[in-house]
Formats: C-alpha cells, sequence, structure tokens
C-alpha cells in the first residue's frame, strides 16, 4: 500500500442551508474541509494509506474533526495538538448567475502559529512514497513557510515525490509574496499542479488567447504555460486544470498533463454543480492515485478529472468516491443511470 502524507490546514466549514444567503439562514451546518486534508480523503478512499499533518488545538471541535477523519480511514497519528484554536470558513453556495462566496475567519489558527519544533519531519517521512502540499499553508504565515520548506527538504532526503497545488488566495497574501516564496519551494516538486489563474497570478506567466471572466480557455496558451513552468523550475510534470464557467451552477471541466516532453488532454465534461469547493483537491488526490499506479499518462489525466468531475455533485469538501466509481466515468459511463 503506498503511503501519501499531505501537510495543511483543516477548517471548520460552516454553511448556509441550501442556496440561502447569510442574512436569511438562521443555522449553519458544521463540517469539516481543507486543501491538504480533502487530498488525504480522496486517497484514503482509493485505498492508499493517507496521512495528514496539522496542528490542531486541543478541544471538543477539534477532537471532532480528528474524529472525522478516522471516519474516512485517514492517518491523524500526525497531528500535533496545541495552539488556541482552529480556523473556520463560511460558505454561501451561489447558483445560476448568482457566485458563491467564501469568508475566512483563520488569524492566528493553531497551524498558523505551529513552530518547526513541532513537526519531526525525518519520522513522519519514514516509509512515505509521496508528499502534498499547497500554496495555502506557506501563505498562512511566515513560520509556515519555513515548516514546508523544511518538510520539502526532509522528503526529497527521504526518497519521496513531492506534488504541490499552486492554490493563490489573495486573501492571505500577494502576488508578490506568493511568487517570492513558492520559487522557493519549486526547487523540490516534482508535480506542479495548477488551474487557469495561478500560474499567472503566483508567477506571472500568462496563457495566452484565454479570457477567464469570458471562459474562453485556449489549449495553445496553457500548453506554453506549462512548457515555461517546466524550465523555469525542472519540475518533472504539470497539470493544469481547466474550468468554464457557464454560471455558478454549471461549468465544462477537463485538464491537460505535460510530462516535459509530450501533452495529454482530458475529455470534456459539463457539470451541473452541487458544491464546487473542493474540486481541485479532488483532481490532485486522483491525480496522485493514478501516477503512484502506474497508469499512462493519458490515462492519469482522465482518472484526475472524472474524480474531480464526481466531486463536484458532492455536498462537502470530501471526494467520497471509490475507484471503481471515478473508473467507471473516465471510462466513458457519464449517463447517471441508477446502479442497480
Amino acid at each position: 500500500m503506498k503511503k501519501i502524507i499531505t501537510f495543511g490546514e483543516i477548517m471548520v466549514r460552516l454553511q448556509t442551508p441550501g442556496y440561502k444567503r447569510f442574512k436569511q439562514a438562521q443555522t449553519l451546518e458544521m463540517t469539516f474541509g481543507g486543501g491538504e486534508a480533502n487530498v488525504a480523503v480522496s486517497l484514503a478512499g482509493y485505498g492508499m494509506h493517507a496521512s495528514f499533518v496539522t496542528k490542531l488545538p486541543s478541544n471538543a471541535v477539534a477532537d471532532a474533526c480528528v474524529a472525522e477523519f478516522k471516519k474516512y480511514d485517514v492517518d491523524t497519528t500526525n497531528i500535533v495538538r496545541g495552539g488556541d484554536r482552529i480556523g473556520v470558513y463560511y460558505v454561501e453556495k451561489g447558483a445560476s448567475q448568482r457566485a458563491s462566496t467564501v469568508l475566512y475567519d483563520r488569524a492566528n489558527s493553531a497551524i498558523a502559529t505551529a513552530s518547526s519544533s513541532d513537526f519531526d519531519w525525518a519520522k513522519i517521512f519514514e516509509g512515505a512514497d509521496w508528499f502534498h502540499f499547497t500554496g495555502i499553508t506557506p501563505a498562512l504565515s511566515d513560520e509556515c513557510a519555513a515548516i514546508t520548506l523544511e518538510a520539502c527538504k526532509a522528503a526529497k532526503a527521504a526518497g519521496v515525490q513531492v506534488s504541490c497545488d499552486l492554490n493563490f488566495r489573495k486573501k492571505l497574501w500577494t502576488s508578490e509574496k506568493a511568487g517570492q516564496v513558492m520559487s522557493g519551494l519549486m526547487e523540490y516538486v516534482d508535480v506542479l499542479i495548477a488551474n487557469e489563474e495561478d500560474a499567472e497570478k503566483v508567477f506571472g506567466i500568462k496563457a495566452s488567447g484565454t479570457d477567464i471572466t469570458s471562459g474562453q480557455i485556449s489549449d495553445e496558451g496553457y500548453q506554453d504555460v506549462a512548457k515555461q513552468l517546466v524550465a523555469k523550475f525542472g519540475v518533472k510534470k504539470v497539470a493544469i486544470t481547466l474550468r468554464e464557467s457557464i454560471s455558478a451552477s454549471i461549468n465544462n471541466w477537463a485538464a491537460m498533463l505535460y510530462d516535459g516532453k509530450d501533452f495529454y488532454k482530458s475529455k470534456k465534461y459539463t457539470i451541473n454543480i452541487v458544491d464546487r469547493v473542493g474540486g481541485g483537491d479532488s483532481f490532485g488526490g486522483g491525480l496522485i492515485y493514478a501516477l503512484l499506479s502506474d497508469y499512462s499518462m493519458q490515462d492519469t489525466i482522465e482518472f484526475a478529472v472524472a474524480a474531480s468531475c464526481l466531486k463536484h455533485t458532492i455536498e462537502g469538501d470530501f471526494n467520497l468516491m471509490s475507484v471503481d466509481e471515478v473508473k467507471a466515468l473516465a471510462g466513458g459511463d457519464g449517463s447517471g443511470r441508477v446502479q442497480r
């Protein structure tokens, strides 16, 4: 069984019921979510040993969070306890032409105030095959950026493959700061994941012939972006998700994978969205699973996109699909017929 380590922040997710606006809601539904945590849940669901590393306070809400991980077979032994609070984010789901809204309350969370001494990376990476992080984690604090760098160095020393989802968040840091910090981390990254905006926001590498607002996506433009990322940082593979936003409810969804030599493009899905949050993380989970399972490059990108497509139909951050269900969609069964 392959062992994957993911490192980042897990937060309480508070969402208005259905499609209510914040001003309408009298109750909020509580779940949990976070980029690297979502990847861990995906991989555990695919039958891999997924271990999530973070720091959580010692209180009842954090206990509930750990219990949620255990329910989905995620290894929690590397979760450090301490600090004052767990971060919170609020979700108001959009529909049609009304966009979804996400509000964060994560300042001074336990992981944001963590220190290097909290994590024994050499021990954490014992027997590990893969390490995954996102651009969200080093954005939480200067200390988190330093810890992420230490983790990357330890992973490479242990012979572990490293993947990174750029995941730029303008509410956490500027493009200039992101570019500086993430450039220093790219030296250790084997597989880089980005969406249609990240490369431009973080590294200033823009796809020609593309207009995100209008949903115009240029394959040739993103092939050039992938080539530039490989040339600039020496990463082995670049995966770019390609989202065409028709509305908050309907998106076209595809991706491409570049292995430094050839490009592989997935089929395109038109998705009627139930919950978009976690869609990119489910793509990362699918990509890591397929690469560790020695899928061909074409099958890898098809599996990752199909996994993410299915996640968009599930409430909450986590992608609760099996390998067989993802394979069925990747293989062409998108009918949605009742399975009896």
